[in-house]
């Protein structure tokens, strides 16, 4: 169905996420950043981001099952069947390459310069440092240091505005602070910088609970309670890491 308005565009997008056809959802959803010439509303945004999530995010969840069968199979494969493996894997790289540089580009030269200073241009940053974090779980040499680096970039940029132009408790700020820790642990390797900066974002939120606005209150408090979850996990791996590390310093 063509959609003639930025308001059919939106509605034509609404239906399209509940029927779980998310490539129609993403071309209403590019239909209405150019109808709104990059200005979009908060629902908009939110649109936008459930678009772009759930493509990669299926394109994701296949890369890790080949990823796994090819390390659990292929020693046991024949010749033939782990080529396959491996050529299947590299199709979804080809494609999940594809939705992050068309969301990447889309952000580059449409919504980040259109974008108003504070959460709207915090949640621009952050969804570019989101795709090239995706981008660099899979790549490899220079292309993983590249695509690493454009997504530290993009989160400091990101995190550094939401800082200075939103409260601690932003349900933004918070979800910036759970997908910048992950990027620590997940892509640089580093749990301890992972968990200095979920922990310093979630004693700051702690601290002005009382002061969170009502109507950001439910979502606000399930990321800290992904940020809580996410501590205790890390901080679990760093001790057992720490055992594991004396037990091999321990002289016989």
């Amino acid at each position: 169905m063509e959609a003639k308005s930025r308001d059919d565009c939106v509605f034509l997008a609404k239906i399209s996420e509940q029927a779980e056809r998310y490539p129609e959802m993403l071309e209403y959803v590019k239909g209405f950043v150019k109808y709104a010439g990059a200005q979009l509303m908060p629902e908009e945004r939110s649109l936008l981001s459930v678009a772009y999530k759930n493509l990669t995010g299926n394109l994701r969840a296949s890369w890790r099952i080949i990823s796994q069968l090819e390390e659990i199979e292929g020693p046991k494969a024949r010749p033939f069947e782990f080529a396959l493996m491996r050529k299947q894997r590299e199709k979804i790289e080809r494609e999940l390459i594809g939705v992050c540089e068309d969301v990447l580009n889309l952000l580059d030269k449409v919504l980040i310069p259109a974008a108003l200073p504070g959460e709207e241009k915090v949640f621009y940053c952050k969804m570019k440092g989101d795709y090239y974090r995706y981008i660099a779980e899979f790549s490899r040499s220079d292309a993983q240091k590249r695509a690493a680096t454009a997504s530290l970039d993009a989160y400091k940029l990101a995190y550094k505005t939401a800082l200075s132009t939103l409260e601690a408790t932003h349900p933004t700020r918070l979800g910036l602070a759970l997908n910048f820790s992950v990027y620590y642990r997940d892509v640089l390797n580093s749990p301890e910088r992972a968990c200095h900066l979920a922990k310093h974002a979630f004693d700051e939120a702690v601290a002005v609970l009382d002061q969170m606005p009502e109507q950001t209150f439910r979502d606000s408090l399930i990321i800290l309670q992904l940020l809580r979850d996410d501590l205790t996990v890390w901080f679990q791996e760093m001790q057992e890491q720490e055992k594991r590390d004396a037990a091999i310093r321990k002289p016989l």
